[in-house]
């Protein structure tokens, strides 16, 4: 949604308008954007983008007047019907704004069937008559938040007029009807020059029934025009019985209509795509090449790597393989091959991960699908703050308004930032396994090719967590559905201050003065100049990428995560040694968990994280103390009490999250404590018994994805074969690299090929099995439109597209092999 320009001034003194513009499929809201107010052109700039879930016939654009007294007022609307949005496909267009009124919001269809019979009267005269009747309706419009339909039956010729009404549906946009209606189509023919006359006259061929649906209104404007249809009784020449689904038609309107740019205009930029999908069989052999991809070597001539080198935006690639990849599990390994492969390529540190490649923008796409849940239990409480308490937080000298102070100002907006800086850097333990792993592989690949850079394994990682995931979210809240509706200028400035700040101090960088272009922020963020904020940076980029560590201590030093007092029971590691319960200071780092005295004194004992199988809560019954957990180890069971509920899940979480690599993990557990020779729970005798409940597992973060792999396979197929040219062309590069060792030609280059051999046998083998699809889907449409019937229930007449579909001659591929 770009802009609307020379909207109609409001009639009044002031002559500027509040807009705001919907997206709607036929009538159905289904987006809004934020509320520009006094403008006459406004500037939306705002990207939407759905899942459509049901069948539509116009995709529309409403432009409203916000009114504080009164509903919003529509100033008009742009309806682009389904056929047509390939016109516009990817492209800026200004459309006409047009006027709304009854005949251009009519939508819906109508079922109908219709008989003409002979009947022969009492004198023996044959005449013939008309049955029609009016079956149902579906998806007619709701009108002021109602839709009470009825239909008016007519019958009308060049010399008569007859009608019906219908009952009246209450509350329904799909009534059932099912009336029949008679009418007398032609009269009993007698020898009278006037009777003759008028039978003459009155030809079938020249009578047509009407159906014209109307909204019963208890308002004083009457009855609102739902729709009509018209259908002439020739229809009825081959066969005396007709039956058939409709669309519903406008009114055709003999009043001169304004002219379309009185209203001003919308300049939108349209992105419709349909997937056809088959069965999972179809699909086998082109899934089969995508999902080893992370295999392949170099991972630049694999089918993944080379979709994204022909797609012209790397998102287009990225939005389907990530989706595919999840669905299969397959997602971190081929994120890791090609991000160790473009930090390979990177020269500078400080370029690490910043250009829009395949590796971003897949990483991004997993962000945006794991990570979902995690923003919003991270973020959602601080916006709703933010937005229901509407302080003033600008800090810019030149934008302040009368009677603000600029001091409290900035100690709003230093609250507000404190607040949301806590809630990211503490929220490590709730990153999504999947998000850990993949940050865990940037963080290895950097350190191993920047040896000399020691931060580079931060900014590897703070790049995408915070510059393209917290930051975004806290931006644009409504995009993450962090906000139900946009938030108002004064919120929206307040959040591009926190995001700005949010940013610069996730990206670690040396000068953080230098990097703001603003003085006044220069001088806001002197408050954030403290070493313990670039500390808890770096602890929270720790904690996410360090749970994927299959050798911790591989690259730096132990980083600490929790620490604090507790209360725990001995353990019975001396034989004859009491086990009471002891206050000790126990400490939580990426390589052990132990405990000690007191703070800073020498461990009392230590458990390699490796050696921790499952931490899971203990029954309150066991010892008879609340908020206690237990680490279980090999060889025994460690029993925490945790100073308050808090607490005790806090330890619960981050300990499981650090330890949920580990490869000896159980599976059971037991839930109470083994006392007095038994265990508690399920009173099995042996200290060593397996457990008898399953492990909990499931952290907050985990990630549950109801993708379709078939959908997604289908939607990888499309743009292999829309970009089919690129293949070839990739082809040819390969053979050109493999015959010739000399300077490129320059429309090879765009194409990255590290092993030309290789990329040409992916190469062939994909347009193989490209071709080989297109075929099918050829087949398919050939088969479908020979056995579909224009008129029925799924292509009601008056369906364009389905017709559009008829006149098209099935056409063979024009990419061959």
């Amino acid at each position: 949604l770009g802009e609307a320009k020379n909207l109609p001034s409001y009639p009044g003194p002031n002559k500027m308008r509040d807009c705001y513009c919907t997206v709607n499929l036929d009538q159905e809201e289904v987006f809004r954007t934020k509320i520009v107010e006094k403008s006459l052109c406004p500037f939306y700039g705002e990207d939407f983008y759905c899942e459509i879930p049901r069948s539509f016939r116009h995709l529309s654009f409403y432009i409203f007047d916000r009114d504080v007294f009164r509903r919003d007022s529509i100033i008009g609307k742009v309806a682009i019907r389904k056929d047509d949005l390939q016109k516009y496909h990817n492209r800026d267009t200004w459309f006409p704004l047009q006027h709304v009124d009854a005949d251009s919001e009519v939508q819906g269809k109508v079922h109908l069937e219709l008989r003409l019979s002979e009947v022969i009267t009492d004198s023996g005269v044959v005449c013939h008559k008309l049955a029609a009747r009016i079956v149902e309706c579906q998806g007619l419009p709701i009108v002021n938040g109602q839709c009470d339909p009825y239909a008016i039956v007519t019958l009308a010729g060049p010399f008569r007029q007859k009608a019906f009404k219908t009952k009246v549906k209450k509350k329904t946009n799909n009534p059932q009807f099912d009336e029949v209606f008679y009418f007398e189509v032609t009269r009993p023919c007698s020898y009278s020059k006037k009777s003759h006359f008028d039978f003459e006259e009155e030809d079938v061929d020249k009578l047509e029934i009407r159906f014209d649906l109307w909204n019963a209104s208890n308002l004083k404007f009457g009855d609102e025009f739902l729709g009509e249809l018209r259908i002439p009784l020739r229809v009825l020449r081959q066969s005396s019985c007709y039956k058939a689904w409709y669309f519903l038609q406008p009114r055709d309107s003999s009043s001169k209509s304004p002219k379309p740019d009185d209203l001003g205009s919308l300049r939108l930029n349209v992105v419709y795509t349909e997937d056809h999908v088959f069965s999972s069989n179809y699909y086998s052999p082109l899934r089969e090449l995508l999902l080893k991809s992370a295999d392949v070597e170099p991972v630049s001539a694999s089918a993944a790597h080379i979709l994204g080198e022909v797609c012209r935006e790397k998102q287009e690639a990225a939005v389907p393989l990530v989706r595919l990849l999840l669905h299969a599990g397959r997602v971190v390994p081929f994120i890791c091959a090609i991000a160790s492969a473009e930090v390979q390529r990177t020269q500078d540190p400080n370029t690490i991960f910043r250009g829009n490649s395949l590796t971003s923008k897949c990483i991004d796409e997993t962000m945006k699908l794991a990570g979902m849940h995690y923003l919003h239990v991270t973020l959602k409480p601080a916006i709703e703050e933010i937005c229901q308490s509407h302080k003033s937080c600008e800090i810019d000298p030149v934008k302040l308004k009368d009677g603000e102070n600029l001091e409290n100002n900035m100690e709003n907006l230093r609250q507000y930032v404190d607040r949301i800086f806590h809630a990211i850097t503490t929220s490590g333990v709730s990153c999504p396994t999947v998000m850990c792993d993949i940050f865990f592989s940037l963080r290895e690949a950097a350190a191993k090719r920047f040896q000399d850079d020691v931060d580079v394994r931060f900014t590897a990682v703070s790049s995408f967590i915070f510059l393209r995931f917290f930051a975004p979210a806290i931006l644009s809240p409504n995009l993450f559905q962090l906000t139900p509706h946009h938030t108002d200028p004064q919120t929206s400035r307040t959040l591009t201050l926190i995001s700005k700040t949010i940013q610069t101090l996730g990206s670690l960088s040396k000068s953080k003065s230098a990097s703001f272009k603003e003085s006044y922020m220069a001088t806001f963020y002197e408050f954030f100049n403290e070493q313990k904020y670039a500390d808890a940076v770096k602890n929270f980029l720790d904690l996410i990428s360090s749970s994927g560590r299959r050798d911790p201590k591989s690259i730096e030093q132990p980083i600490l995560l929790k620490e604090g007092f507790m209360i725990k029971r001995a353990q019975g590691r001396k034989r004859f040694g009491m086990k009471n319960f002891k206050k000790r200071w126990f400490r939580l780092t990426n390589h052990e968990f132990t405990y000690q005295k007191s703070k800073g004194d020498q461990p009392l004992c230590s458990i390699p994280i490796e050696n921790i199988l499952a931490v899971e809560k203990l029954e309150e019954q066991s010892f008879r103390m609340k908020n206690m957990f237990q680490v279980v180890q090999p060889e025994r069971t460690l029993y925490i009490q945790a100073s308050n509920c808090v607490e005790a899940k806090d330890w619960v979480d981050v300990l499981s999250k650090v330890s949920h690599c580990n490869r000896q993990r159980l599976t059971v557990y037991h839930p109470s404590a083994y006392l007095n020779g038994h265990w508690l729970c399920c009173r099995a005798s042996s200290d060593m018994a397996v457990g008898c409940s399953p492990c909990t597992g499931d952290l907050p973060a985990d990630i549950h994805l109801d993708i379709d792999g078939d959908r997604e396979m289908e939607r990888v197929y499309s743009l292999f074969h829309s970009y089919m040219g690129k293949l070839e062309k990739m082809q040819e590069a390969c053979g050109s690299r493999s015959v010739y060792d000399g300077p490129e030609q320059e429309e090879y280059s765009a194409f990255l090929i590290d092993d030309p051999q290789e990329t040409y046998k992916t190469l062939k083998h994909l347009i193989a099995v490209v071709v080989a699809l297109e075929r099918e889907h050829a087949q398919y449409k050939r088969d479908k439109f020979q056995k579909t019937r224009y008129g029925s229930q799924e292509h009601p007449i008056g369906d364009k597209s389905f017709q559009s579909c008829i006149r098209q001659p099935s056409e063979a591929s024009t990419h061959s092999i």
